[in-house]
């Protein structure tokens, strides 16, 4: 088992930043952020494997930063340049499966997943 527990979030006006932790209670192969605005479906934000390979959502890429500091088993998510349309409840997952023949973005990937923390973004 793995508990997952974030930290984070919370309101800002459009253009600003933002940071989220996930601390992890052990080490893990693959965490990544996902993201659910209401009725729309949960999507992959940005993901870390335990090897330091990042990926990214499109609609993400050049303003938000996953990292990692492994003696701490937390995974990081640096928000900058934060839009209207980033508004959303975000979700740590983490796997401590090795499929890399399954895209990191896809949920059923994921056995732990945090409690959530909202993000406002304001206009």
């Amino acid at each position: 088992q793995v508990q997952l527990v974030e930290s984070g979030g919370g309101s800002v006006q459009a253009g600003g930043s933002l940071g989220l932790s996930c601390a992890a209670s052990r080490a893990t192969t693959l965490v990544t952020w996902f993201r659910q605005a209401p009725g729309k479906e949960r999507e992959g934000v940005a993901g870390i494997t335990g090897g330091g390979i990042t990926y990214y959502a499109d609609s993400v890429k050049g303003r938000f930063t996953i990292s990692q500091d492994k003696s701490k088993n937390t995974v990081y998510l640096q928000m900058n340049t934060l839009k209207p349309e980033d508004t959303a409840m975000y979700y740590c997952a983490a796997s401590r499966r090795f499929e890399p023949g399954i895209r990191w973005a896809n949920v059923g990937r994921y056995d732990y997943w945090g409690q959530g923390t909202q993000v406002t973004v304001s206009s």
